[in-house]
């Protein structure tokens, strides 16, 4: 039919699931500005529960008048600070906890909202745990919510269709914390369409990196005109102690929010609890699968299990609680919450238990409620989230940044499962949980920020600023170094006055695309336009103007690249910048001019870095970075050099090819579900 632009079959999605925004160092007395609420904060989510205390509009006026939206669907209200709820479900699917409305019955969009631009709540804990202040990164901001997430997952159809609309509804930033299992081209991919026409009308998109590292080319949301953020920790971590009742005391890094009062209960290992009736043995027991274990050998005893699973078989049996151990799980860098008292200790911990239970008459245990722990080493790219390189443009570097993601408290829906437990019937307003769905909104909100003091900054310039300015992390607890964490971490202060900027426009991605190898056709597919690729050839993509340079070399190649590059001045009216690098031995960077000299706010310069170096084969990561100076602004791009890793999956065009080629590494998704410790999370698909 005249109008249809392509037409591809609906596929399915997943979600990538507060002391954070402080550790940004973005603190109550930097935020509040008027501006802060023309800013509109557009979420393709499972929704929001718009009773919830972090979206209460008190002091804010009516919406914005550039704001076109609507508030649809039974049994929802909006009001000054969520003011636009829609909701979709093309294929008709649902669950029984699913709510036909923009209502929020999963937790993730509440969560994630609330973290990019929830209001300020006093008291805010998860069952006492991390209470404080609760915000968003732009408390006065407003939000604007499309439900495409439902218990099944989120539909392709959905999501462009929500993308359609959040731009007609005229949102400043679309937040987006979901993606796809597995890389397609552009033309394929609805959050890439979907992202190319928010950028064509100014508003950036903000994408999670996916959950399925730390294995390479893992990375989802990779097109270069949305921002794809990693997850990484803050300094605050919890631990749970147990006590054995011969005083020994081990730490498991564990949320658990049940108070034991130091009472100590009999402790057995699962394997002697098990249920002959049905077919059990000690084998099997020995894990506390659900009905594994006989309610007469459990009742009123701590049980060791040793698996991490969701507590439900412990709690079949009427356990009182559980310490795991998993061989698999063996340095936790992240938290999962139980439905009973828990803590998951390490495999070598697990055999001092198990060595305590066999040596004792009558063994005793006792768990102790969560302390919050000083993170040291924080913050750092945590295990789940994905790396790069890019499976479809390995020119391009991504993730492109890394924010907060793991132990995040923020809002939940009081409909949701408040554990890993699916059937677990406790209610909470907040919720501690990790993922790069949590990293993905405080980028989300890091943009708004920086919107709000330039409202007519690009969606480019925005994410140039950000990535320009973010702290940067430490590579020697990196060994991906910038395919886990990309420019460093956001600083939002600082990503307000970045002094230059690297701006793009729609023909500068066209014009990246056809390089890419797309012909006309293909093109429209993604830019829904007349569009076209004559007289560009396919090449490298070394000119798109991008904050960070990635040159990929195949075996027995030398190193040579010319990347150009502009930048546009927002600075001072009358200022100069001097370059300077750090490079690694072996590579050898010119860059020509060495100083760019600007005489008003707005003018542009251009520039070239010409990379060389020796023939190569087997190189592993190496990185260092360009940075342009004026006394007073660093304006910093990282550099990457890097081989082909061996099978990796550059320019598929099929879900077929993709898994073929993870398997022949041995990357199936069943062991990285494992190796992540998420195959303990099924309840909650944020983590997925």
């Amino acid at each position: 039919m005249e109008g249809v632009v392509s037409v591809n079959p609906n596929h399915v999605c997943k979600l990538h699931t507060t002391r954070s925004w402080d550790f940004l160092n973005l603190t109550l007395k930097d935020v509040g500005s008027p501006q802060e609420s023309d800013v509109i904060i557009g979420l393709l989510d499972t929704g929001i529960w718009p009773e919830h205390p972090s979206f209460n509009d008190t002091g804010l006026g009516p919406p914005p008048s550039k704001w076109k939206g609507a508030c649809t669907g039974q049994n929802f209200t909006c009001n000054n600070k969520i003011i636009g709820a829609r909701y979709y479900n093309s294929d008709n699917s649902s669950d029984i906890s699913d709510i036909q409305s923009p209502r929020d019955s999963i937790g993730h969009g509440t969560h994630t909202a609330s973290t990019s631009g929830g209001v300020e709540v006093a008291g805010a804990s998860y069952f006492g745990l991390a209470e404080g202040i609760a915000r968003g990164g732009v408390p006065k901001s407003r939000i604007a919510v499309y439900k495409v997430c439902w218990a099944f997952g989120c539909s392709y159809a959905d999501i462009l269709k929500a993308f359609d609309d959040a731009i007609a509804d005229g949102v400043d930033i679309i937040s987006v914390s979901l993606g796809s299992p597995w890389p397609s081209d552009y033309f394929d991919d609805p959050i890439a369409i979907g992202s190319f026409h928010a950028m064509k009308n100014g508003i950036l998109t903000s994408n999670s990196a996916g959950n399925s590292g730390p294995n390479p080319v893992t990375v989802s949301n990779f097109a270069p005109w949305s921002l794809t953020v990693a997850a990484s920790s803050i300094d605050r971590k919890f631990v749970a102690r147990m006590e054995l009742g011969d005083g020994q005391i081990l730490a498991g890094t564990v949320i658990n929010a049940f108070d034991l009062n130091g009472t100590s209960y009999p402790l057995i290992w699962g394997g002697d609890g098990a249920n002959y009736t049905i077919g059990s043995s000690p084998d099997i027991a020995r894990y506390c699968l659900n009905g594994a274990m006989s309610t007469d050998k459990v009742a009123g005893k701590i049980v060791f299990c040793e698996a991490g699973l969701d507590g439900s078989g412990v709690l079949a049996a009427n356990g009182v609680g559980t310490i795991m151990s998993d061989a698999l799980i063996v340095n936790p860098d992240y938290s999962f919450s139980w439905p009973l008292p828990a803590t998951l200790i390490s495999p070598e911990d697990g055999k001092t238990v198990l060595d305590y239970i066999r040596s004792t008459e009558s063994p005793t245990a006792t768990i102790f409620f969560s302390n919050a722990w000083k993170d040291v080493m924080a913050p750092k790219v945590v295990s789940f989230s994905s790396r790069g390189p890019s499976a479809i443009s390995p020119d391009i570097l991504k993730p492109d940044i890394t924010a907060p993601g793991v132990d995040i408290l923020a809002g939940w829906s009081p409909l949701a499962p408040s554990t890993v437990y699916q059937d677990d019937t406790r209610s909470t307003l907040y919720n501690i949980i990790s993922g790069t769905s949590m990293s993905c909104p405080h980028a989300s909100g890091a943009a708004a920020f920086v919107k709000a003091a330039h409202p007519n900054w690009s969606p480019a310039a925005i994410k140039s600023a950000l990535m320009t300015t973010a702290h940067v992390l430490d590579p020697s607890k990196h060994e991906d170094l910038e395919f886990s964490y990309g420019s460093g971490q956001i600083n939002p202060l600082a990503a307000r006055d970045p002094g230059l900027v690297f701006d793009a426009s729609e023909t500068d991605y066209i014009n990246f695309l056809c390089k890419q190898g797309y012909n006309t056709s293909t093109l429209r597919l993604v830019t829904g336009d007349n569009s076209t690729c004559n007289n560009i050839k396919p090449g490298r993509g070394w000119d798109l103007n991008y904050p960070s340079f990635s040159l990929y070399v195949k075996d027995g190649e030398k190193i040579s690249a010319i990347f150009t590059r502009t930048v546009t001045n927002v600075g001072a009216a009358n200022s100069s910048y001097t370059v300077t690098f750090d490079m690694p031995p072996l590579i050898s960077v010119t860059v020509e001019p060495p100083v760019l000299v600007f005489s008003y706010v707005g003018e542009s310069n251009t520039f070239t870095v010409n990379v060389t170096g020796p023939v190569i084969s087997q190189w592993p990561i190496t990185s260092g970075s360009i940075k342009w100076m004026d006394g007073t602004h660093v304006v910093r791009t990282p550099l990457v050099v890097y081989n082909y890793l061996p099978g990796a999956p550059y320019n598929l065009d099929s879900e077929q090819a993709y898994t073929m080629t993870r398997e022949s590494l041995g990357l199936t998704h069943s062991n990285v579900y494992h190796k992540t410790g998420m195959g303990q999370s099924r309840a909650h698909p944020q983590f997925l």
